[in-house]
């Protein structure tokens, strides 16, 4: 709760004038059945009917004031609420930002938007509902008050009914507060259904299991609504129980005030006087349970959302990290992999194990190797989304730990191995890797990935609008638009992860010469699949199972590299090979 609490700091001001309005509208509340019993006992009574209005005056004056302070209290704890909520969803999104890929695995995107979205308005209700916080005990306490003051012997009828009413919700609560926990960790799991089936909706068609995803998405909604209304009826049992109590209550206070009457221990207007408390007491265990159903749900949401903020990332931030340029200029994009070893989070085994080869710029540096041989995993670790178990990765002669992240990013053009495109125009998507880029920058870029000619087809050209994702273009496209992002940004390092996959041998072959005299300076890493691909690659590192099985060019490997024999063999005619 201290992160929570910290962030309603810069609302500290209106929430102490929330109370101040609070404890004065409660003190007008308190103050209206003594007026009205004046107006009884002496204005009705004696007939007096400037005593009537003058009072009349007062308790509508009272009244009025009352009114005031609610509204003005509900615009600042409204504005307040709805100040933090924004807060607290920037701090939890920049903080999940810094999370490295880890740390996404094991919270799960599902439940990080439930906690971005649900479980931050469950909070920020309860802040809206503040005023019920001050209100509700002040008036149970000074209603109990006044009640006492009125006539002590009478109170005894209320001061029994609270002790009641008190252990009756302390009992609900206790079985609600469980199942206010599971439900939100059931809205996760929607969440994931949901997510699941509407991102692979193309996948799910294709192999028609429509109805299996229904059924399943059906499963996680009627677990959900099963909780729900087993929350439901348990709240539900608190009202009637609360007004059965107060109804008898309140027979037993007229039974014996009418008694009392009528020996004159008590006059009419007290006895009306006295009602009234014993409704605002009332109205005040009212609105503590409504507080009793809210802060449960909003501390299980709570949890949540400081279990985000207690998760820190995996990867080590040296505090002395560098923001200066990296390197010398000679061997600026230069990276070099020290006996590099690593395992994923609770994997059995290593993904990758003892690495070491030198990438120089002006170079292209291929890897290749079947599936699960670890080359994605080197492409995670130069781009820091994991750190390594055991030994180094340096850029520019610099390890990794040693720069800052931003700036060792800014360095590198990413091609990720599924195309990702964000909603937006082409332009948009291209000027992605660099903001400043222009309109001769952009279309350089996308002319050296080859997409100039489908962008040209286009009805708006560059400024032509893309659905979310991508959807509206071919996987090609979308790969060559990817690369065209990368090269906008011209870096100093380029890495292509199996990112000439879609791409047909024509346009592959012309892509890469393309590529070939554009970054002449910069280095080149390319995984792919295809032989084809890197034939020409200055050197081929070759991964089997994690472990390097060879270094050299097409030729060398040809003669060293039995992997490498075999990957050749089942992907070209001996003709080729030759």
């Amino acid at each position: 709760m201290f992160t929570l609490f910290r962030l309603l700091k810069p609302y500290r001001l209106p929430l102490i004038a929330v109370i101040v309005l609070m404890l004065l509208q409660s003190l007008a509340q308190l103050y209206l059945p003594t007026l009205l019993s004046d107006i009884v006992d002496t204005g009705v009574v004696k007939g007096d009917v400037p005593f009537i209005l003058k009072y009349g005056l007062y308790m509508l004056c009272v009244a009025l004031g009352a009114t005031v302070c609610v509204v003005i209290a509900s615009y600042l704890l409204a504005r307040s609420a709805t100040g933090f909520g924004r807060d607290l969803r920037s701090k939890m999104f920049t903080h999940v930002e810094s999370f490295s890929l880890g740390e996404f695995d094991k919270l799960s995107t599902s439940s990080l938007i439930t906690r971005t979205t649900n479980d931050i308005a469950q909070v920020q209700q309860v802040i809206v509902m503040m005023r019920m916080f001050i209100g509700a005990p002040t008036m149970l306490i000074g209603g109990v008050i006044m009640a006492i003051y009125k006539d002590a012997q009478l109170s005894i009828v209320l001061i029994s009914i609270i002790p009641i009413l008190a252990f009756a919700i302390f009992a609900i609560m206790r079985k609600g507060i469980p199942l206010f926990k599971s439900l939100q960790v059931k809205i996760d799991k929607i969440n994931l259904v949901l997510r699941e089936n509407l991102t692979g909706i193309r996948v799910i068609r294709a192999f028609n299991r429509t109805g299996h995803e229904q059924a399943k998405f059906e499963k996680a909604n009627l677990d959900y609504t099963q909780t729900a209304i087993k929350v439901n009826v348990i709240m539900s049992t608190m009202m009637p129980l609360m007004m059965l109590v107060f109804n008898l209550g309140v027979v037993v206070i007229l039974w014996y005030g009418g008694i009392r009457i009528d020996h004159n221990q008590i006059e009419i207007g007290d006895l009306m006087a006295f009602i009234q408390y014993a409704m605002q007491i009332m109205f005040s265990m009212f609105m503590m349970t409504m507080i009793f159903v809210m802060i449960p749900r909003a501390s299980a949401s709570s949890v949540r959302i400081n279990e985000v903020f207690a998760t820190t990332s995996s990867i080590s931030v040296n505090a002395g990290a560098t923001n200066s340029s990296f390197g010398s200029s000679a061997g600026k994009g230069a990276v070099e992999f020290r006996h590099v070893t690593f395992s994923y989070p609770g994997a059995e085994q290593a993904a990758i194990r003892d690495i070491s080869f030198r990438a120089e710029p002006g170079q292209v540096t291929a890897i290749i190797g079947g599936t699960g041989a670890g080359k994605s995993t080197l492409i995670n670790l130069l781009l820091r989304f994991y750190d390594t178990t055991e030994g180094s990765i340096e850029v520019g002669g610099v390890p990794l730990n040693k720069l800052d992240l931003a700036q060792l990013r800014e360095h590198i053009g990413y091609v990720p191995q599924k195309a990702l495109l964000f909603s937006g125009t082409v332009a948009d998507n291209i000027r992605f890797g660099k903001q400043d880029a222009t309109e001769d920058e952009i279309r350089h870029a996308a002319q050296i990935a080859q997409a100039s000619d489908f962008i040209g087809e286009m009805k708006d050209g560059y400024q032509s609008v893309l659905a979310q994702g991508g959807t509206n273009l071919s996987g090609g496209q979308k790969q060559r638009l990817s690369i065209a992002r990368a090269l906008a940004r011209k870096p100093d390092i380029f890495v292509f992860d199996d990112s000439f996959s879609a791409l047909d041998f024509k346009t592959d072959a012309k892509l890469r010469a393309a590529l070939k005299a554009e970054i002449q300076e910069a280095t080149m890493i390319i995984v792919a699949q295809r032989v084809s691909t890197i034939m020409d690659a200055d050197q081929i590192i070759v991964l089997d199972e994690g472990s390097i099985m060879g270094i050299g060019t097409h030729q060398e490997l040809l003669k060293t590299c039995s992997v490498y024999q075999e990957i050749v063999a089942s992907q070209l005619s001996e003709e080729e090979i030759a």
